[in-house]
């Protein structure tokens, strides 16, 4: 658990929190979690490298929930990619709107959380593992819950669209919860979108069980303006033989800061977890993954790769956890990044605690330049400077961004990619 005191930040939010009648003891032992232990300050260690809590006292100026804005239809077409065929659920500064919405026939089921049986609600991200899940908790006004159905294969892409944007207040609180039952499979999307430049802090929560023999992936695409503050905190329990893919790729934003847990719950289980950030300006992406073999017979894999230029900085903290039951586990655990400034920095921190003698676990990190004989060896076959070191820079990210199994989301973010890399920052 996250150890913190109080600080000022703290006191603010407690000041302006909303009162909403739904989920009134989860509400109540999250307020005490707050009030007791405060917000992450930068002797945490959790959050050594990532002062959320000082950013948002020196940028935050109203501590309320911010209030729906206008968005329209052609709002959300302009923001639909070429190819995407799929359904999409519109959050409107983290409300779900839907009105806006299209997931008719698709082959799950959406309810509003106050609507909802949501049992799980609480129990998959418990609010005492990080202050700002309980804080999450406090400010949520509704949120969804998604279910799959037994032994249904959701064929087209569900894809998140959240519409961001600092109206009266700056705080935005997106809520989901994800139930996808046993033999079934579904591929979820996710892009942030900001419709300005203003500061705003978007805090968000998403709980997902995937049930035994079930097969989910994950592809989330940040791109924030540049004043925004976001944290999330993504937290899933995987059933005996199934499978969960999570990607993420951030491009851009003030401070980002991903909590990403994978717990392996049974035999069998495969935790997948990739991740780009391509960095520039003074860009802080803080990425702090966990994945927790508690059974015998399963697999992790976790490569996460960074470009940074300017005075942009990138932070990886990837633990692996292998419990004593957890004999015959699989594990592997990357980082890799590439500095293209000598103002940019990484801190990296790949991490292992064994508890059982029969794994194969290994974990590395690298951080450096790019490789100057293969940049001269395309020169010397008539490439230019800029597009050689656009070329290598592709090759690199490439590794993550295969991994994103939709292709018109693979594709679209791909363009955004080679965009910033063709220019090399």
């Amino acid at each position: 658990m996250t150890t913190v005191t109080k600080n000022k930040v703290t006191d603010l939010f407690l000041e302006n929190a909303p009162s909403f009648g739904s989920f009134p003891s989860l509400r109540e032992e999250s307020k005490q979690i707050v009030n007791g232990k405060g917000l992450p300050a930068a002797k945490d260690e959790e959050y050594k490298f990532t002062s959320v809590s000082k950013k948002l006292e020196q940028v935050i100026t109203d501590f309320s929930p911010a209030k729906p804005i206008a968005v329209s239809k052609d709002t959300i077409k302009d923001h639909l990619w070429a190819g995407f065929e799929g359904s999409y659920l519109v959050f409107n500064n983290g409300i779900f709107s839907e009105e806006l919405s299209a997931f008719e026939n698709s082959g799950f089921e959406v309810q509003m959380l106050s609507e909802s049986n949501a049992i799980a609600l609480g129990s998959i991200a418990k609010a005492e593992k990080d202050p700002f899940i309980a804080l999450n908790t406090i400010y949520f006004e509704d949120g969804i819950q998604i279910s799959i159905p037994r032994g249904k294969k959701v064929d087209s892409p569900i894809l998140f669209l959240f519409f961001n944007q600092a109206n009266e207040g700056q705080i935005i609180s997106p809520r989901i919860l994800i139930e996808v039952a046993e033999n079934a499979e579904a591929t979820f999307l996710e892009h942030s979108i900001s419709l300005d430049e203003a500061v705003y802090f978007s805090n968000s929560v998403t709980e997902i069980k995937v049930g035994q023999n079930s097969h989910v992936h994950y592809s989330r695409l940040q791109n924030d303006g540049s004043k925004a503050i976001v944290v999330s905190n993504f937290e899933t329990d995987i059933h005996r033989d199934a499978t969960f893919t999570s990607t993420v790729v951030s491009l851009s934003g003030d401070l980002v800061r991903n909590n990403l847990s994978l717990r392996l719950q049974d035999s069998g289980c495969v935790g997948n977890m990739y991740g780009l950030y391509l960095l520039n300006g003074k860009t802080h992406v803080d990425n702090h993954t966990n994945v927790d073999h508690t059974k015998p017979h399963a697999e992790s894999n976790e490569l996460y790769k960074g470009i940074l230029t300017d005075q942009s900085r990138g932070v990886f903290n990837g633990k692996i956890f292998v419990r004593q039951d957890a004999q015959k586990t699989n594990a592997f655990q990357q980082n890799n990044n590439i500095l293209l400034s000598e103002d940019a920095i990484v801190n990296t921190k790949p991490q292992l605690e064994i508890w059982a003698d029969d794994v194969k676990c290994s974990h590395g990190c690298t951080t450096g330049q790019l490789d100057e004989e293969a940049l001269f060896y395309l020169q010397a076959r008539g490439i230019d400077k800029m597009q050689a070191k656009g070329l290598l820079l592709y090759a690199f990210a490439g590794e993550v961004l295969e991994h994103i199994n939709d292709e018109s989301f693979r594709n679209y973010i791909d363009r955004l990619v080679q965009e910033r890399l063709g220019s090399n920052f």
